[in-house]
Parts: structure tokens; sequence; C-alpha cells
């Protein structure tokens, strides 16, 4: 069991990037799945979370930017990340966590090992 994202790399300031946080060992349709992302000298963060039944949460700096969605078909959830600013610069983490609710979990029980998303001219 086992989530692995993908699709990090270098962007210029006002780019865009898609993540993708494929599962491995189990079917996301009941999970809510979560980015986090963490900065060098910083905590982690979550940026958004898509509960079980695909209600979006988003934090404040990302709100408008970021967009989270869930490919049941390809036991896939993507981070669509635009306009992208350079303190969006950090390691990007998928979660997993099975909960089947309206509103996302405060853990995670599954973790994939970062995706890098490097903004800067």
């Amino acid at each position: 069991v086992q989530v692995v994202e993908s699709g990090g790399g270098l962007v210029q300031p006002g780019g865009s990037l898609r993540l993708s946080c494929i599962a491995s060992g189990f079917v996301l349709d009941d999970y809510a799945i979560s980015w986090f992302r963490q900065a060098p000298g910083k905590e982690r963060e979550e940026v958004l979370c898509t509960s079980a039944y695909d209600t979006p949460y988003y934090a404040g700096s990302v709100k408008g930017r970021f967009t989270i969605s869930r490919d049941k078909t390809k036991n896939t959830v993507y981070l669509q990340m635009n306009s992208l600013k350079p303190e969006d610069t950090a390691v990007y983490y998928c979660a997993a966590k099975y909960y089947v609710q309206s509103y996302c979990p405060e853990e995670y029980d599954h973790w994939g090992r970062g995706t890098q998303v490097t903004v800067s001219s």
C-alpha cells in the first residue's frame, strides 16, 4: 500500500505544474487525500485536501491558484498549480487516509516520498 508523487520540476513565476498522486495496493475511492508541502527551514504545511466525497479544503495561501481533483479510473489524485510564486517552492507530499466523511481528517496513514517543486526565474 503506497502513494507515489510525480510531476515536480522547475517552473518560472506565473507558470503552472500538475502533480500526480498515484495509489497502488488500494483503491482511492473512500480515501481522503491531502497535499502537504515543506520548504527548507520551514515546518510542513497542509496545502489542500479532498474528502472521500470530493469536497475540497484549501489553505488560504493557495486558494484561487491550486485545485485538487480525483480520477477514479486512474486511481490518481492531481494537484493543479497555477500562477506559481517563488514562495511555493517546496517538496510536495501526497498523503492518504481511509476516511469516509465529507471532511478531511487531521492525520494520514499513507505518505509518499515527495516531489520537488522549484519556482524561480
